[in-house]
């Protein structure tokens, strides 16, 4: 841990900035929200509890539900988990002023109006201080909630402390999971007590306090959006969950370094899967990311492209390009490796069964399989497999850095595997062979719009060297690297393109 705090401390900080200014924000627009609203429930209380039963209907909702239909509607980022923890805010700053406002005793309200004090007076004078501590209860639970939930921001590329702990699941690596579950515990006590350190102040202060500290947050959002000097050209790059995208997006980036010194690079690794990369690009908030030429047949294309049994690796290229020009979008040349799906068994339960091919499963009793969402529900996924060798298995979906665990603990007896994952050497595992073709050539090439590719051909020309390159043994070393030796991926990445001479 210490290790990863020294190299890493850069990363930490900027996560920890990205999470407290989403708490911060969330807290203050929630409390805006529900504080005057809770106000105005306590003055006609027949809508009080339509009020409370709807922030609690958007208390049981999933956080990664909420995230996946605001993508759409704004986008990925800061702005849809912003959205989402407000949301999540609402029902305990609400509930709790409410309770506070309600609980105030009519003796109480009635000696101030008998002392000729109006509606509002007796509000600001009597009825807010003595709801005070209800109150700041209800700020303390959204913060800490807030901060809990803000983790899952990193799902969408809006940055945080999740992207310790997605980066630590996917490396196996406890150290980091640590480091971004125990910073955001802390983050969260801090927030807590700092609540009720604000709300203990006198008047004067607690309101300079408070209007410092927006001054701080919104400068420090707003003026790096302002006009000033020119800024290098910046690209962004992003990846999917995973290894192999990581040391990718760290070879483009250092490729495009090579020939643009002067261009800025900004990477955002783990940024979900297909779909949200897909529309982060067609909306602009990343410039190119890492992609399989199966993958933009199958997902990418609507309706997806029926490619002939067995397509060779040529022929499925050139329909991966027709749908991305077809999408305004341009496919780099590919790549040597082909990481495509196989099914993967212990080499135990391969033996007992004697299982070579993905039909032989049909063997093994009590079968029970652990997927990744995206593969239990695309066409080139489970669904097509069971069709193809007419199997019916029962299926549970994994995390991807999970399922291979769970195979080696016993806990499933069969996982999706991407044919290039280092976990199939680190367990010992074994790939059926898909006798029948059913899954297509998954060769790796950079996707972008064609717009962008125009205005940056000698961009293109620096990723274009790694067309034909980067083997599946190499591809699986490098993974192995990575996952089990921990080692980074920028220096897996760095190490490759200078031993292949494509790096100065």
């Amino acid at each position: 841990m210490w290790q990863i705090l020294m190299t890493r401390h850069d990363q930490l900080l900027a996560a920890l900035w990205q999470h407290v200014q989403l708490t911060v924000m969330a807290v203050v627009i929630a409390a805006a929200i529900a504080i005057p609203l809770a106000i105005w429930a306590e003055k006609n209380r027949r809508y009080a509890e339509w009020l409370l039963q709807l922030t609690g209907i958007f208390q049981t909702l999933p956080s990664l539900a909420v995230l996946g239909l605001l993508i759409p509607l704004v986008g990925i980022g800061a702005p849809a988990a912003l959205i989402a923890l407000v949301i999540y805010a609402l029902l305990p700053i609400f509930q709790n002023t409410y309770l506070g406002l309600t609980g105030v005793e009519h003796d109480v309200l009635d000696g101030g109006r008998a002392l000729g004090l109006s509606r509002h007076q007796v509000l600001r004078k009597i009825q807010l201080p003595l709801a005070q501590p209800s109150i700041v209860a209800g700020l303390r639970t959204a913060t800490v909630l807030i901060i809990g939930t803000a983790t899952l921001a990193s799902l969408i590329g809006a940055g945080g402390l999740g992207d310790f702990i997605l980066l630590g699941i996917d490396r196996n690596n406890t150290a980091l999971i640590l480091i971004g579950a125990l910073a955001s515990a802390l983050l969260a006590l801090i927030g807590s007590f700092g609540v009720q350190w604000v709300a203990n102040r006198r008047p004067f202060w607690r309101n300079s306090l408070l209007i410092g500290l927006s001054a701080l947050f919104i400068g420090g959002s707003v003026l790096p959006m302002l006009p000033g000097k020119q800024a290098p050209a910046t690209i962004t790059i992003a990846g999917k969950l995973g290894s192999e995208p990581d040391i990718l997006i760290h070879m483009y980036a250092d490729l495009i370094t090579q020939a643009q010194p002067k261009t800025r690079v900004v990477l955002k690794p783990s940024f979900g899967v297909t779909s949200f990369l897909y529309g982060a690009l067609e909306n602009k908030k990343i410039d190119l990311y890492p992609e399989f030429t199966g993958t933009v047949t199958a997902s990418i294309a609507n309706p997806p492209v029926q490619l002939a049994a067995g397509a060779d690796a040529k022929a499925t290229y050139v329909a991966a390009q027709k749908v991305a020009r077809k999408n305004g979008l341009v496919l780099t040349k590919p790549m040597q490796f082909n990481d495509t799906y196989g099914l993967a068994v212990t080499k135990k339960l391969a033996q007992t069964y004697d299982l070579k091919t993905i039909g032989d499963l049909k063997k093994v009793p009590q079968l029970k399989a652990g997927m990744t969402a995206e593969f239990l529900d695309r066409p080139d996924g489970m669904p097509g497999v069971e069709k193809t060798y007419g199997l019916k298995i029962p299926s549970v979906s994994l995390d991807p850095a999970l399922r291979y665990q769970a195979l080696h603990d016993g806990q499933v007896s069969v996982v999706d595997a991407y044919t290039t994952d280092a976990q199939i050497q680190q367990y010992d595992l074994q790939v059926l062979t898909d006798d029948r073709h059913f899954f297509p050539v998954y060769q790796g090439a950079a996707l972008m719009r064609a717009d962008f590719a125009t205005a940056h051909p000698t961009l293109v020309a620096a990723i274009d060297q790694l067309a034909g390159q980067i083997s599946d043994d190499d591809m699986r070393a490098m993974n192995y690297a990575v996952n089990v030796k921990h080692q980074s991926a920028a220096s897996v990445a760095r190490h490759f393109l200078k031993t292949h001479g494509l790096l100065k």
